[in-house]
């Protein structure tokens, strides 16, 4: 395994004991838990860019694909689970790199529930799409993720699973009082939005995402960003 690659797994265990750790003992304080998320999340890139010259159009790209992660959720709250966020996380992941794909997941969770509401859920929601950035980049050169067929599955399994999360931060900020029905009840209450998110990643990446890798990979090449 490249060293990167050990850099970016060991910070995502770390920030998974820490965000459990949070919910379970300090959850009133999730500002405090975004920021240090954040500052966990640009780990890797701080490590990586000792090696080389950090360009200002790397870090400009960047944000300009969260702030679009982030802000095209907002139009869709009106309909539950429904949104291109997930989406353009993980065409980043698979263009830009986990790197890419863990910081625009974890920032626009933050930057979008600046309008939207902060709240205990802010770290596990920065967690949950960092991870599926960081899923889609690890995987990219993949036959797999190579497949439209691959990557419309891929995005399926990315909105199942972000729900599962999103439940499990309920048991944890109520460890004390959860049962087995509890859960089953939890996990049978969101399956249709889990389900509509889901629906609408195959959605996005079969109508968008060969344009949107497309155009990543391009403006990549031509500048010579994010290369590893």
């Amino acid at each position: 395994m490249a060293r990167h690659q050990v850099i970016l797994m060991s910070s995502a265990i770390i920030l998974t004991v820490m965000l459990i750790l949070i919910t379970l003992f300090i959850q009133h304080h999730y500002m405090l838990a975004s920021v240090l998320f954040v500052i966990l999340t640009f780990l890797p890139f701080v490590i990586r860019f000792e090696r080389r010259k950090i360009s200002g159009r790397e870090l400009v790209l960047l944000a300009v694909l969260s702030a679009i992660a982030a802000v095209s959720r907002v139009p869709f709250a009106s309909i539950p689970s429904v949104q291109p966020t997930t989406f353009v996380i993980i065409i980043t992941g698979l263009a830009l790199g986990a790197e890419s794909g863990f910081v625009v997941g974890a920032l626009a969770a933050l930057v979008s529930n600046l309008f939207l509401g902060q709240g205990p859920w802010t770290p596990w929601q920065m967690y949950s799409w960092g991870m599926i950035g960081l899923a889609a980049g690890l995987l990219r050169h993949t036959k797999f993720m190579k497949w439209s067929i691959g990557r419309y599955i891929f995005g399926f399994i990315s909105g199942i699973l972000f729900g599962w999360v999103m439940n499990i931060w309920i048991f944890m900020g109520n460890i004390e009082q959860i049962t087995i029905s509890h859960i089953l009840a939890s996990f049978g209450t969101s399956f249709y939005f889990d389900l509509a998110h889901a629906v609408s990643n195959v959605f996005f990446l079969a109508v968008f995402g060969k344009a949107w890798i497309k155009i990543l990979l391009r403006f990549k090449k031509k500048y010579g960003l994010l290369d590893h």
